[in-house]
């Protein structure tokens, strides 16, 4: 051990020496902050670089004490070793990407590109070492002798995985090539999500006319006049390509040809043949993912990238795709049907388009149920939507979280609260980041700026864990009402905090699940949202405290299933064209990205009136990578979050304890300890079944 001690001192040495060059850069010393989150307003940009730098420099130096360690390889002195490695590297990354996202600038993004290479070639010098692979080959060779318990053995066959799927076993030329095309997938994903941030921040749709307003909701339009104060043009109104802001123009505005222009101006994100096009992207994004795929011994990339998901193959994804498109496609044609009734009930009698059903949904819906979505939001303080779901989370598992001041903050526009145990112990620090800027990418996710582990002395690391949204922003003066999407949204992405928060595992190396299981613990938590009983607690009107009538609240669950057919569809749309994209053998030439996508969905019949939730030129899930080949993730786990969710129906109160406790010991706490099904089946006794599924969502009685 003594020359591993050796190989240590010389890295405080280089860290002593990297401080001196660095000196104030908060990410080289332990924060000084309540709980050691990220002392976020002492963070400047020119300490990102410097401190990257130094942290491959610092895990280089632990690797080479790992392969320079004359002892022979051992479960600890190789792969703890390794999985302990990189302290500084995690440090900057979990703040650096986590703001890149949520508050990015033309400064940051410059740092992501030049790192980008960087970064991919320190993870394949690791990937790659020949001498630290054998290492890790002995020891999982070798691992009967260790006594391994069940987490230390789930470590070393992922951590032996890893380096095989890293190319380990590749000849050096194909090294190599991999190398190469690793910095080339990688950049070309960050280029994909800039390109799609600056089309989406670029349009506008400036309205001078105040009677081109009619139909929109009055905080709609008091938004974007200050939106348009903001951009100095005082006295007119712009609706951007931000979710809260499209979305309800297109389900509200009466004005059908600008409801046309907003929706090709949202449609055609990364199609405008500018300096942002993404088209040329996509087609060398596919061409490298394949080269990889291929040169790792598999005929496509969605091959290798769902060898290790629950789906195991292709083929198991298409058959859950197919077994729903059929009744969603059937579904959304009975909706269409609506939708020209509705058109017809005006006088008109032109074919709907892709720009119409939203307004035109929401006036059959109406019709079919009377009930005006603008009825309910009153009843949906954003405060007093995440009081409830707190109050949710408190109920089931007996948490509780306290507002924290005086707190570091990632935006002024955050808050941040501690989660303790149902003991009164520290759980974590979760952060809250519910509105739109152009600094902040579109969608909503959970991340974390420290994720759950345990140090060297055997104490837990309890997680910083971040909730970004983008909710509609408040008028001023007026509190943030929600719509229904937006709430079950909130509750989504608690789910995953949830996850995030009561995760405990003792190595970094198994503290994530496959993608097509990681969207289990947030849609179980929708279900939840509109009980009635959840909704006496926190939907309460925001000027009287009303709680929202019994009445709305039938109105709500009877409406509930409506429009399924139109949700449904263009899901499994974006899930077929990710697949259909990763499956391909060859990509040609001269492949067209626009009729490659018409060709895939039209033969399926997809309803002209109803795009794929993302085209391929801003489908930053599968193009910007996270869940390439993976959307499909979210039905697939819906099969288990409905049926999940039947465990505490079946038990005849949706706030059982005791299934809740078995659904945090079995589902949310064990990280990556166990396989997936493995897990759900610890939890509920039995394989999941599609029938939950088909019924949640309408397309079965």
């Amino acid at each position: 051990m003594r020359n591993l001690f050796i190989a240590a001192a010389a890295v405080v040495l280089m860290s002593s020496c990297a401080h001196d060059k660095n000196s104030g850069n908060p990410f080289m010393t332990e924060y000084n902050t309540p709980f050691q989150v990220p002392p976020f307003e002492q963070i400047k940009l020119e300490h990102y670089k410097p401190a990257f730098i130094s942290g491959m420099e610092q895990q280089a130096a632990e690797v080479d004490a790992i392969v320079n360690n004359p002892e022979a390889a051992s479960f600890d002195n190789t792969i703890v070793a390794l999985d302990q490695s990189g302290t500084l590297l995690r440090r900057v990354s979990s703040v650096f990407y986590g703001l890149n996202s949520a508050n990015t600038n033309d400064e940051m993004q410059a740092i992501s590109r030049e790192l980008s290479p960087l970064l991919s070639k320190h993870g394949d010098d690791i990937n790659l070492n020949p001498a630290l692979f054998a290492r890790v080959k002995e020891v999982y060779e070798n691992q009967e002798s260790f006594g391994l318990n069940k987490e230390q053995k789930k470590l070393l066959d992922e951590t032996y995985k890893r380096f095989v799927r890293g190319g380990a076993n590749l000849n050096e030329e194909d090294q190599a090539k991999l190398r190469e095309l690793n910095s080339q997938i990688s950049l070309l994903q960050l280029t994909f999500g800039q390109n799609m941030l600056k089309e989406t921040n670029d349009f506008q749709l400036v309205i001078e006319n105040e009677a081109d307003l009619s139909g929109l909701p009055a905080n709609l339009i008091a938004n974007a006049a200050e939106v348009a104060a903001a951009n100095g043009q005082e006295g007119k109104w712009i609706f951007t390509l931000h979710n809260p802001s499209v979305m309800p123009f297109l389900q509200y505005a009466d004005n059908r040809d600008l409801r046309e222009q907003i929706f090709n101006g949202y449609t055609n994100r990364g199609n405008n043949n500018n300096d942002n096009d993404n088209k040329e992207v996509v087609k060398q994004l596919l061409t490298a993912r394949l080269e990889k795929a291929k040169l790792m011994g598999y005929n496509d990339f969605a091959s290798f990238i769902l060898e290790d998901r629950m789906s195991k193959n292709s083929a198991a994804v298409y058959e859950l795709l197919d077994q729903l498109w059929t009744p969603a496609v059937a579904k959304a044609n009975d909706e269409l049907t609506d939708i020209q009734a509705e058109i017809a009930k005006e006088g008109n009698n032109f074919k709907a388009e892709g720009w119409d059903w939203r307004y035109y949904a929401d006036r059959a819906k109406k019709a079919k149920f009377d009930l005006d979505e603008n009825q309910v939001r009153p009843y949906l303080k954003l405060e007093n939507v995440r009081d409830g779901m707190f109050a949710v989370s408190n109920k089931l598992f007996g948490i509780n979280f306290k507002p924290l001041a005086n707190m570091p903050l990632p935006h002024p526009d955050a808050e941040v609260f501690e989660c303790t145990d149902k003991d009164g112990a520290h759980l974590g620090v979760l952060y809250l980041d519910w509105f739109p800027r152009e600094s902040k990418r579109g969608g909503a996710w959970c991340g974390s700026y420290r994720s759950q582990t345990y140090n060297e002395n055997g104490e837990k690391v309890a997680p910083v864990v971040t909730i970004v949204c983008n909710f509609s922003k408040p008028a001023a003066g007026q509190p943030a009402l929600l719509s229904a999407d937006e709430t079950e949204t909130m509750f989504h992405e608690f789910g995953h905090a949830l996850h995030n928060l009561f995760r405990d595992v003792n190595y970094y190396g198994i503290s994530g699940v496959p993608r097509d299981f990681v969207e289990l613990p947030s849609q179980i938590m929708e279900h939840w949202v509109f009980e009635p009983e959840v909704l006496a607690d926190y939907a309460k009107h925001y000027e009287t405290g009303e709680v929202i009538p019994q009445e709305l609240v039938e109105k709500l669950d009877n409406s509930g299933k409506y429009g399924q057919g139109f949700a449904t569809t263009e899901y499994l749309a974006a899930s077929m064209l990710d697949m259909d994209y990763h499956v391909m053998k060859d990509i040609p030439a001269d492949m067209c990205v626009e009729s490659f996508e018409a060709q895939t969905l039209g033969r399926r019949g997809l309803l002209s009136q109803i795009p794929a939730r993302y085209r391929t030129t801003y489908f930053n899930h599968t193009m910007g990578g996270g869940y390439t080949a993976g959307y499909y993730s979210y039905i697939w786990a819906e099969v288990l979050d409905s049926d999940a969710y039947q465990a505490f129906v079946e038990s005849g109160d949706i706030f059982n304890t005791e299934v809740a406790d078995n659904f945090r010991k079995y589902v949310l706490a064990p990280g990556g300890i166990d396989d997936a099904m493995d897990m759900y089946v610890n939890f509920r006794g039995q394989k999941p079944g599609i029938d939950p599924l088909l019924k949640n969502r309408g397309l079965k009685d």
